[in-house]
């Protein structure tokens, strides 16, 4: 079975994360996408201190299908440096890991 990963990213609002979600998902790069709202943000950005209000984005795929997810989220994406991170897995429900791997090779 190969390898899976979760991606975490972050988008400016619950409109943009489910339309990169569903086209995620609809292209089969991920098996399942999680949308949490309203997540509290404290980061530099051009020098100064920014305070934001981002929605946190969680992706489950396989490892092989990262590269391409990452440039359908970048492209997709309102900001300039999306937050795309890729953990890849080293453990879980083997059912769930499994369905995940057959879910993104349809």
């Amino acid at each position: 079975m190969e390898n899976t990963s979760i991606v975490y990213m972050t988008v400016g609002s619950k409109a943009e994360a489910v339309a990169i979600g569903n086209e995620l998902v609809s292209h089969r790069l991920a098996a399942c996408v999680n949308i949490i709202d309203q997540m509290n943000s404290i980061y530099h950005w051009d020098g100064e201190l920014q305070y934001d209000t981002e929605v946190v984005m969680i992706a489950k795929t396989t490892s092989s299908k990262v590269p391409e997810l990452v440039e359908i989220v970048k492209a997709n994406h309102s900001s300039e440096c999306p937050c795309i991170v890729s953990i890849p897995t080293t453990g879980g429900n083997p059912a769930f890991l499994e369905w995940v791997a057959n879910e993104v090779k349809k």
